[in-house]
């Protein structure tokens, strides 16, 4: 049974009591709407289909990404870079509302005016980790309400990019990567050019899985989640045997991807480089692998693509060299 009762002169609270479920309150600017709520609410409790909705309309989706922060970020290989992706979430003025009143048409605004500053690979991640939220706050902690993500269009993901070192780059960088305060930063460059590692993976290489007389370097944990070992050219074993052994036995101790990334930033700025980004290096090297004469399969052993189709792209073989191989 619902009861309405005026709290001053602009609101109105409606209750509903029903046997065997919880008491359900709610405030509304007019009588209309606080009747239209309460007969939701009865017709839900008669079919046995109610869920009450008390939490979702009282914890904030600022509230919400922080209980993901602390509770489900920490356990994914990319927890730094989502961190600050959270963070940045949580300081936008949607996160000060409740999420049950938070519909598509909000994320869709937020869509639009974030790709008029960021491209549209960007937004995407942004709506895929909030959705995510979303979908584990209703699936695992039982806050129900529906996902407005599921509403709208993702952005269309940006055209690959084909970025290749061009004549007197690479020696640019490396000079520039020496002279940077980051003492690290040269030989992550290096290797990343010599071995198509991702960033990651070289900073979390351990001396003990590289094995320096077989010529190889141990992955226990990549970015697709199954291990691989990784062969290492002479110039990538040149490089390893100059880095001092740490006490933790990693090859890059103590640094960060952050770290890394902002020097590699500076590194590059200083070079007169232009749009040159550190995933660039591993293009570069997995190209190439494919000029060495390595085929397909060879080259994804190594680089740890699990999707064929994904490595094609990488075969941007320079047109004068197929050329010559024509005849």
């Amino acid at each position: 049974m619902a009861t309405f009762r005026k709290r001053g002169p602009y609101q109105w609270q409606a209750q509903v009591r029903k046997k065997g479920q919880p008491l359900q309150t709610k405030t509304f600017e007019t009588r209309a709407e606080a009747e239209q709520w309460a007969r939701a609410i009865e017709v839900e409790m008669d079919k046995g289909v109610f869920v009450s909705r008390a939490e979702a309309e009282s914890t904030t989706l600022k509230e919400l990404l922080e209980r993901y922060l602390n509770e489900i970020t920490p356990l994914k290989k990319g927890a730094a870079s989502e961190t600050n992706r959270l963070r940045a979430l949580m300081r936008l003025p949607l996160a000060r509302r409740f999420v049950a009143s938070i519909r598509g048409m909000d994320i869709a605004r937020f869509r639009d005016e974030r790709l008029q500053k960021v491209t549209p690979s960007t937004v995407k991640r942004d709506l895929v980790l909030l959705g995510h939220a979303f979908e584990v706050a209703r699936k695992e902690w039982g806050i129900h309400f529906h996902n407005p993500v599921r509403d709208i269009k993702l952005p269309s993901e940006n055209r690959p990019r084909d970025r290749r070192l061009q004549a007197g780059e690479e020696t640019r960088l490396l000079a520039a990567c020496e002279q940077a305060r980051n003492p690290w930063l040269l030989p992550v460059v290096q290797l990343a050019l010599e071995t198509a590692m991702r960033q990651g993976e070289l900073i979390r290489l351990h001396w003990e899985h590289i094995d320096l007389s077989h010529r190889t370097a141990y992955l226990p944990d990549t970015k697709n989640g199954e291990s691989r070992t990784v062969p290492l050219s002479t110039t990538a074993i040149q490089v390893l045997r100059a880095l001092p052994r740490s006490l933790h036995g990693q090859a890059i101790p103590g640094v960060t991807t952050e770290a890394i990334k902002r020097a590699y930033i500076r590194a590059v700025r200083r070079a007169g480089i232009e749009d040159l980004r550190f995933h660039d290096l591993r293009h570069e090297a997995t190209t190439r692998l494919f000029e060495k004469g390595l085929n397909i399969m060879e080259v994804a052993s190594i680089t740890g693509h699990k999707d064929l189709r994904m490595l094609r792209r990488y075969t941007h073989l320079k047109a004068e060299d197929l050329a010559r191989k024509l005849g």
